[in-house]
């Protein structure tokens, strides 16, 4: 494991921690990894006390978004820690950069720097299950100037955060409403780079169906709007006449979820047939009444497996699976989380484990 340079934070927040009332993203660990980009180059980075940084009012990422970042999951388990799939988080980290002129960071070297991090973070690991220490890495453009180009400088964040579940209603079905009105990505757009600017466009739809009741916007494509892309935050999927389908990731309009990947090689390990096509709301609609579709559910590192009871379109709701988890839902979420605790063999060698 790398030796980053680390200065210990002398006044831990731990016990300010609700440990029965996590939520999400509400509390933060004591330190955090950075590592600066100037003159062409990345530093060697460090591990920090957590608190607050200082900008000028001209840092351009507050002006022009040049901002993307990750979310991924620590595990505590009997022997130690896991860290699931860091490396997929690191690829695509620098694949979104790539969208908006942001150098690379060292892949090896991030997931070295979150092992170091997460180690010394260790007790800030939830114990119960359903529950994981969050990482977020988040890269901006921090030179300070006005005028639209790219930034010269960089700076390199990774934040820890204990966490529940990300819907209140756990594993629990939740409702979600489909958007006629508002759109979020286009082909060549940013939809498929985990950008800033991509979830400020996502804001106000989401409020807006919240304010209604539903849990989250499940969006269509930006010309038709017949087409299914995604949930705000997480791939969707759907079970039709025993089938997994879900939209393809050709369109360059949706995310290249970790977890949907997880769930599609799961699929097709148990002899599932998949189907990664295009799938539009009539089809949706249609299989509902004709007793083909099964199941509908969300997959992403914060949820992992999200189940949809209700699905709303133009005034017209389509109850699923009588609001109730569905079989296969509910296996995915056994698989993906028994491999992440450790508590099953983890033979896609998805999990960078710790021992302590």
């Amino acid at each position: 494991m790398s030796n980053f340079p680390i200065i210990k934070n002398q006044n831990t927040r731990i016990n300010n921690v609700n440990w029965n009332k996590l939520g999400f993203g509400v509390y933060f660990s004591d330190h955090i990894f950075v590592s600066d980009y100037t003159n062409g180059a990345w530093d060697e980075g460090k591990i920090i006390p957590y608190g607050p940084m200082e900008f000028e009012p001209t840092l351009c990422t507050l002006h022009y978004g040049q901002t993307i970042f990750e979310g991924l999951k620590a595990f505590r388990t009997k022997d130690g820690i896991n860290i699931f799939r860091p490396y997929n988080n690191a690829r695509r980290l620098n694949k979104s950069g790539a969208r908006v002129c942001i150098p690379p960071f060292d892949e090896n070297k991030l997931v070295e720097a979150l092992k170091v991090l997460v180690k010394l973070e260790y007790d800030w690991i939830p114990k119960e299950h359903g529950q994981s220490l969050y990482i977020r890495p988040v890269v901006f453009g921090s030179s300070n100037f006005l005028g639209v180009h790219s930034s010269t400088d960089y700076k390199l964040i990774v934040i820890c955060s204990p966490v529940a579940s990300y819907y209140p209603e756990g594993l629990a079905p939740v409702k979600i409403l489909i958007s006629s009105h508002y759109a979020r990505a286009v082909r060549g757009g940013l939809g498929a780079a985990k950008t800033a600017a991509n979830y400020a466009a996502s804001l106000l739809a989401a409020q807006e169906a919240k304010d209604a009741g539903y849990s989250q916007v499940l969006w269509l494509d930006a010309v038709s709007r017949q087409f299914i892309d995604e949930v705000g935050a997480m791939n969707i999927m759907f079970v039709i006449d025993d089938v997994l389908v879900t939209p393809p990731l050709t369109t360059g309009t949706i995310l290249e979820g970790v977890t949907r990947d997880a769930v599609l090689t799961i699929a097709r390990d148990m002899g599932m047939k998949v189907e990664e096509r295009p799938i539009t709301v009539e089809e949706i609609f249609d299989g509902h009444k004709n007793g083909k579709l099964q199941e509908i559910f969300g997959t992403g590192t914060a949820a992992v497996i999200s189940p949809v009871g209700l699905l709303s379109y133009n005034n017209e709701k389509i109850i699923i699976n009588d609001m109730k988890i569905g079989p296969y839902a509910q296996k995915f979420y056994d698989i993906i989380t028994g491999i992440q605790y450790g508590e099953i063999e983890d033979k896609y060698n998805w999990n960078v484990s710790i021992k302590m």
